[in-house]
């Protein structure tokens, strides 16, 4: 007779404490196919069951989220913040830039433009008067603790010019050279209070002396007394200069101020008109010294059919 195997008693029936099994396949399996099944339903049908779940946790989450996302947006936007502040420094110091040539290249583009049109008018005055003429521009005024108007202007005695010679621009007469260096004139303007230019009314051809009253500004005139006491200028008549038959210090014929008023002396029984200049002595800039034909010079004439030398 065979014996009969020994059963081994389970861990309940021999009462010793039962161990932890893993989860079996079985169960596995049944979560995965349950995962698979909500997410079929979520994605198939239209109102997703889990829909009030995923309601649920976004309206829990949703603000922490937020927050954190608040707090934290400012460091990790710090990289993007500093790269951004160096390119708009960039920016403005490249608009800056950009804004001072736009100005410089306007300030040139007048200042041309002015000194071209100084240029035509010179160039025309010359040829209508028919005077050589040397051109030069002012590059100094005289002090005024010297009480005098003068102005210095850019040629000299290699550029043909001479003391005594009449100085003017595009408007009219400037002055005389008072003195004179090689590379340098100075010019005394008719608005200096010594200055004295035999002058004539153009519509009566009645002559006079203008005087300077030593005043440059807008409110710089010129005295004209008429030789002949009884003659009545009228205003806006034309004074030009009577000159001399040798053109020193002033050549004949060029314009100087108009008429303004009228002022009469009962006493002595003499008028004079108080004339205002037609050149603007605060800006002067291109003038013309006028010399004699045939002058040997460093610059080109202008007026007459005459070239350097």
């Amino acid at each position: 007779m065979r014996p009969r195997p020994r059963r081994t008693p389970s861990p309940a029936q021999d009462g010793s404490p039962r161990r932890a099994t893993p989860p079996s396949r079985r169960l596995l399996a049944v979560l995965v196919l349950a995962c698979v099944t909500v997410m079929v339903l979520d994605v198939s049908t239209k109102g997703s069951p889990i829909d009030p779940a995923r309601s649920a946790v976004a309206a829990v989450l949703g603000p922490v989220e937020s927050g954190a996302s608040t707090l934290v947006r400012p460091f990790t936007d710090l990289p993007d913040t500093f790269r951004t502040h160096r390119a708009l420094r960039t920016e403005v110091r490249d608009l800056e830039q950009t804004n001072a040539e736009l100005q410089r290249e306007l300030a040139r583009t007048a200042l041309d433009r002015n000194r071209a049109a100084e240029l035509d008018g010179l160039l025309q005055t010359a040829e209508d008067t028919g005077y050589s003429v040397v051109p030069a521009r002012v590059v100094g005024m005289g002090p005024a603790q010297t009480f005098t108007r003068t102005v210095t202007i850019d040629a000299g005695t290699d550029a043909g010019i001479r003391a005594d010679q009449t100085v003017l621009n595009a408007s009219g007469l400037v002055g005389r050279v008072l003195r004179v260096d090689r590379r340098t004139a100075t010019v005394l303007l008719i608005a200096d209070a010594n200055s004295v230019v035999g002058g004539r009314l153009a519509t009566s051809m009645e002559l006079g002396f203008v005087r300077g009253r030593g005043e440059v500004g807008g409110s710089g005139l010129l005295d004209l007394d008429l030789a002949d006491g009884s003659v009545v200028p009228a205003r806006g008549d034309v004074v030009v200069t009577w000159g001399s038959r040798t053109g020193a210090p002033y050549v004949a014929g060029i314009p100087l101020g108009t008429v303004q008023s009228v002022q009469s002396n009962p006493r002595d029984l003499t008028r004079s008109a108080v004339i205002e200049p037609l050149v603007d002595f605060t800006s002067l800039d291109l003038v013309g010294v006028v010399v004699p034909a045939g002058t040997t010079s460093n610059r080109t004439l202008l007026g007459a059919e005459e070239e350097a030398r």
